[in-house]
């Protein structure tokens, strides 16, 4: 039963919009999305939706921003045209992946500041400036003269005998690093403001995001898709090896090597202080931990992005005698050159879902293969609308 129900759509994703409605035996909700000559959002709502039950899609992708806006507005309508109930689905979550910092997370980093810097610097401490973290002492207080560290000790050609002046321990001490903002706490908040009663996403790249929430949340999962298509598109599936491409995406792999009683590999990125750099990043050494010589590997992530993970991780096995190379991911986003990268890559094949729009992808891409996502949410928007569980999704999906 479908009766007060209404599904709207973001301009992210139509063809997923439509497909889903036309799963649900309804037409899709009459809304104009545009834009102003200012470059401001413009939505008008045409239906009724006053005590009615509302779903809006509108994926992670593409323009995210106008997107998120697009989406953010037309909430805030229907609450205010009295709906009552609206459920926002992002396919895609918008920043839930930004890391914590700029490089590692167990701790501020340091500023490594040159020669230069710190003669440019000269003078400009006050009290005002933010010091670096002090040595530990037993002593009470904090005697400049007795820190060991290194960095903070005058060179061999320090003509002051004994301690160094405050001044120059000063230009020596280093500030930290700023911290990149968790802009996906903000959207969550931005979602609950705006009116949303309920989420529904699929494969959050972090399960613990949905933590940063007050109102229900619907992590689907792409895993029983994943497995259905090995299943029934990959020949002799049993005798292939399940490869995690990172140490992150292990658990997901496992699973799904675990319910299909296959092999399973990982590869290991070693980063070292002591390897070469591009730019501030330390460059990965890629170590495979397992058997896939004279077997097809099935690399398993949750998300493409720019594809260098998912092709370096391609390259690994391929070396280590793989004979032919799948790649399964929920999310495609193909950002940057990601179709070159893939295009030019020792993958055989890559498989996604269409939880982002792919037609431009499929055109430029001849290994790449999609797996539908629509019936899973529509099957998920009609148990909700009539009050069922949707945990058998999360198993079987649809």
């Amino acid at each position: 039963m479908t009766r007060n129900l209404v599904v709207f759509g973001t301009s992210s994703h139509p063809t997923l919009t439509s497909a889903i409605c036309d799963r649900l035996g309804i037409a899709e909700g009459n809304a104009q999305l545009g834009k102003f000559s200012n470059g401001e959002t413009s939505v008008q709502i045409f239906d009724s939706v006053r005590e009615k039950d509302v779903y809006i899609i509108s994926p992670g992708s593409g323009h995210v921003n106008n997107n998120l806006m697009e989406l953010l507005i037309m909430i805030s309508a229907c609450k205010t045209a009295s709906a009552k109930k609206v459920t926002a689905i992002l396919p895609v979550f918008p920043y839930s992946r930004q890391p914590d910092s700029t490089h590692k997370k167990t701790g501020a980093p340091l500023l490594q500041r040159t020669a230069k810097e710190i003669e440019k610097s000269a003078g400009t401490y006050t009290f005002e400036s933010r010091p670096g973290t002090p040595a530990p002492t037993d002593k009470k207080g904090f005697n400049l003269g007795d820190v060991k560290d290194k960095e903070l000790m005058p060179p061999p050609s320090y003509n002051g005998g004994g301690r160094p002046p405050v001044e120059e321990v000063m230009k020596k001490t280093s500030g930290y690093k700023d911290w990149i903002a968790q802009a996906g706490t903000l959207v969550a908040d931005l979602l609950t403001c705006a009116g949303a009663d309920h989420i529904i996403t699929m494969d959050l790249h972090d399960p613990q995001f949905q933590g940063f929430f007050d109102i229900p949340v619907d992590n689907l999962y792409g895993r029983p898709l994943l497995q259905r298509y090995i299943v029934s598109q990959i020949p002799n599936y049993q005798d292939a090896v399940i490869v995690s491409p990172d140490a992150g995406g292990a658990k997901r792999a496992t699973a799904i090597a675990d319910s299909l009683q296959m092999d399973f590999a990982l590869i290991h990125k070693e980063r070292r202080p002591n390897r070469p750099k591009i730019g501030d990043k330390e460059v990965a050494s890629m170590m495979l931990v397992g058997d896939v010589e004279g077997k097809v590997a099935i690399l398993i992530d949750d998300l493409l992005d720019t594809g260098n993970t998912i092709t370096r991780a391609a390259k690994v096995v391929k070396d280590h005698g793989a004979t032919a190379v799948y790649a399964l991911t929920t999310h495609g986003i193909f950002s940057g050159d990601a179709i070159q990268r893939i295009n030019a890559s020792a993958l055989d094949h890559i498989i996604t879902t269409n939880t982002t729009p792919q037609e431009e992808n499929l055109r430029l891409c001849s290994k790449l293969d999609i797996i539908d996502v629509a019936p899973v949410f529509a099957e998920a928007v009609r148990r909700i609308h009539n009050g069922e569980s949707v945990s058998m999704l999360f198993d079987y999906g649809m």
